[in-house]
C-alpha cells in the first residue's frame, strides 16, 4: 500500500473520530439525556442499526455513493498529501473544548474551498430557518405541552407511549443527520466504494458510535442539558422531531453540504426564547440571551477558526 492510499484510510478513520464525536451529539443528545437509565449498548443497537440501513440505502441508490451525491464538487485527491490529515485531527483538538465547530466548514473546505460560500449560506438559512420554525411551534404547544410536561412529572403509562414516540422521531432525525453528514466522513474514501471498502467503513463507525453512546456525549452535550427540560422524554421528542423536518427540508432543496451545527443551535435557541415569553414572563431575561447568545458566538467562532485554519494549512502545505 502506498502513502497516498495510506493517508487515505487514516484519514477516513480520523474523519470518522472526529465527526462521530463532534457532531453526533447534536442528534442523540436530547435521547441520551431523556434514555440516560437505559443500558448504553440498547441504545446503540438502535442507532446503530438506523446508521447501518440508511448507509446502505445510499451505497445501492447512488451506485456506491454512500454521500447520497453531496460529494459531487468534492473530487478525491490524487495523490492524497500528508497535510490532508491535519483537519479531523484539529478538529478532534476543537471537540474538547466544548465548541460546537463545524464539521462540514473545517473538513469539505480543506478539498474544496470554491464551494465554501454555497456551504456558509445554506448553513445560515438552516439556523434562522430552525430559530423561526421553532419560535412559532413554541409559542403555540408551550401553554399546551411544555407547561403540562414542567409541572406534571410523566406517569409509567404515559412513559410507554413516548418512549416509542421518542424512538421514533429520533430514528428519523438520525436518518435525515446520517445523510447530511456522511460527507463530512466519506470525503476521503473513493466516490463509488466497493464491497470490503463499505463493509469496513460501517465497522469503524459502528465502533466509533458504540464508544460515543457509552460516554454519553462528552462536552457538547453540555449544550443540550442547559435548556429548559430538554431531559424529559416528551420535550425531546418534540425537538427530535422538528430537528428532523427541517433537515429533511434542506435535504430535499439542493445536495449542497451543510453544517447541521447551525440548524441545531437555531432550534435550541427559537425553543427556548417561546418558552421563557410564554411561561416565565415575569423573570429576568437576560441570563437566557447570555445564554443564547454565547452559543451563537461558539458555532461563529468555531466557523472563523474552521476557515482561517483550512487557508492556513493549506497555504503552508502548497509552498
Amino acid at each position: 500500500m502506498d502513502i497516498s492510499a495510506i493517508v487515505m484510510y487514516l484519514g477516513f478513520v480520523l474523519a470518522a473520530y472526529s465527526v462521530v464525536g463532534n457532531d453526533t451529539i447534536q442528534t442523540l443528545g436530547t435521547f441520551l439525556s431523556s434514555n440516560e437509565r437505559k443500558k448504553w449498548w440498547v441504545l446503540w443497537l438502535f442507532a446503530g442499526g438506523i446508521l447501518s440501513i440508511t448507509l446502505i440505502i445510499g451505497y445501492i441508490n447512488y451506485n456506491g455513493d454512500v454521500s447520497y451525491g453531496r460529494l459531487e464538487k468534492y473530487p478525491l485527491p490524487d495523490p492524497f498529501a500528508w497535510y490532508f490529515l491535519l483537519p479531523p485531527v484539529i478538529l478532534m483538538l476543537l471537540t474538547r473544548t466544548g465548541i460546537p465547530v463545524s464539521t462540514s466548514f473545517l473538513i469539505l473546505t480543506f478539498f474544496n474551498p470554491e464551494n465554501l460560500n454555497k456551504m456558509v449560506l445554506k448553513s445560515v438559512s438552516g439556523y434562522a430557518v430552525a430559530f423561526g420554525a421553532a419560535i412559532v411551534l413554541y409559542l403555540a404547544i408551550s401553554k399546551i405541552l411544555e407547561r403540562k410536561f414542567i409541572e406534571n412529572p410523566i406517569t409509567r403509562r404515559q412513559t410507554e407511549v413516548w418512549t416509542a414516540l421518542q424512538w421514533g422521531s429520533t430514528g428519523f432525525l438520525w436518518s435525515q443527520w446520517l445523510i447530511q453528514d456522511f460527507a463530512n466522513i466519506y470525503v476521503y474514501l473513493p466516490r463509488n466504494l466497493n464491497g470490503w471498502q463499505l463493509a469496513l467503513s460501517l465497522v469503524v463507525l459502528l465502533g466509533l458510535l458504540a464508544y460515543i453512546i457509552a460516554t454519553r456525549g462528552g462536552a457538547i452535550q453540555n449544550i443540550v442539558r442547559s435548556k429548559t427540560n430538554t431531559v424529559d422524554i416528551r420535550s425531546a421528542t418534540i425537538i427530535d422531531f422538528a430537528y428532523g423536518i427541517i433537515l429533511f427540508f434542506f435535504k430535499e432543496l439542493n445536495n449542497v453540504p451543510m453544517s447541521t451545527t447551525w440548524v441545531f443551535i437555531g432550534i435550541l435557541a427559537g425553543r427556548e426564547i417561546a418558552i421563557n415569553f410564554m411561561l416565565r414572563k415575569k423573570e429576568n431575561r437576560k441570563a437566557m440571551f447570555r445564554n443564547l447568545g454565547m452559543d451563537l458566538v461558539k458555532v461563529i467562532i468555531g466557523l472563523i477558526v474552521s476557515i482561517v485554519l483550512v487557508y492556513m494549512v493549506r497555504y503552508l502545505a502548497a509552498r
